[in-house]
């Protein structure tokens, strides 16, 4: 069997003052991440990490040696959320650096998954179940699941927190705090109103993408909406996203990723509309297809549905069939 492919760590110079450092990511369709290295005097602003694990810190020196530094010269790290991929290496650049973490205060949704991975696990897999998940994935996820790759090189909690009103000074600029919610309880973005720049994280990518992380507030889904209202009065002419290139027109992404919301939305009515009481796992298997599950697909979808049948049980248009086991939904 042919090695996998080493993807390497690559740097581009956006603007004067502002490289795009381009990490590896280990996840299928996701093989690279962001972060965003913005110049503050002889020393950097680092705007999210990359991942943890083995080499990692490594493959981010890479990267900034490309621009002309290193580790040793970030000054102060900004995670846009506290996902692996964008909060991973915060805890060994501030211990190797000094530097201080600034994030926002519901950044400890991921405390669970790095300090004590076999009770997440065990939670990952009882919402599995009671969203009717056949036990035979269960069992198969369960031996997959049980020796996870490492992608959080330690807790640290930040010494600020990134609420509106907090500004982060660089020689571009002053950077605004806007809380977006949605992707992830802890989500922020950031506006440069001068230079018209969004550093927008996982909120706004340059395709269309939903994804929420499930299980930590009510209504995923509706933060993601009002987090959309919050973002589109804004003036930007460029974004700086958390994966892929930097893109131009975001009022564009805005309305595409809101279609995108809307036909979802009414995918999961219709499923739960047929009269069956569905479970999650029903209702994913209705929208993607029996046969073009796998793993990684269901997973993913299943996420993305009970975030939107959480959104509309709030608008009163689908409850919970009470006593059901697994659970099931009802118009």
């Amino acid at each position: 069997m042919a090695e996998a492919q080493v993807v390497k760590p690559r740097t581009e110079r956006i603007q004067p003052g502002i490289w795009r450092l381009k990490l590896p990511c280990p996840w299928p369709g996701v093989p690279h991440g962001n972060a965003w290295a913005m110049q503050q005097g002889a020393g950097l602003v680092l705007f999210d990490t990359g991942v943890g694990g083995r080499g990692r810190l490594r493959m981010l020196d890479i990267a900034l040696a490309q621009a002309g530094f290193g580790v040793e010269d970030v000054k102060l790290v900004v995670c846009t959320h506290a996902h692996t991929d964008h909060y991973g290496l915060a805890a060994p650049i501030c211990e190797q650096t000094g530097c201080e973490l600034w994030m926002h205060p519901k950044w400890e949704h991921i405390r669970l998954q790095a300090d004590d991975p076999q009770s997440a696990l065990e939670q990952r897999l009882e919402v599995g179940r009671m969203s009717g998940v056949p036990m035979a994935a269960l069992d198969r996820y369960r031996v997959r699941a049980e020796k996870p790759e490492d992608l959080i090189d330690g807790i640290r909690a930040p010494d600020r927190e990134l609420v509106p009103g907090v500004e982060v000074e660089t020689d571009i600029g002053t950077w605004q705090v806007i809380e977006t919610p949605g992707h992830a309880p802890s989500h922020v973005c950031l506006h440069q109103p001068e230079r018209r720049l969004l550093v927008s994280g996982d909120h706004l990518l340059g395709r269309a993408a939903l994804f929420f992380d499930y299980g930590h507030t009510p209504d995923p889904f509706g933060e993601y909406l009002a987090s959309l209202d919050r973002i589109e009065p804004l003036s930007v002419g460029l974004c700086l996203p958390g994966h892929g290139k930097p893109f131009r027109d975001p009022e564009a992404k805005i309305e595409a990723v809101r279609g995108q919301a809307g036909e979802l939305l009414d995918s999961v009515r219709a499923q739960v509309a047929g009269g069956a009481e569905p479970t999650a796992y029903e209702v994913v298997e209705g929208i993607v297809g029996r046969d073009n599950l796998t793993a990684a697909t269901a997973g993913f979808m299943l996420q993305i549905v009970l975030a939107c049948l959480d959104h509309l049980a709030v608008l009163g248009e689908v409850h919970r069939v009470p006593d059901s086991d697994p659970q099931r939904w009802r118009a």
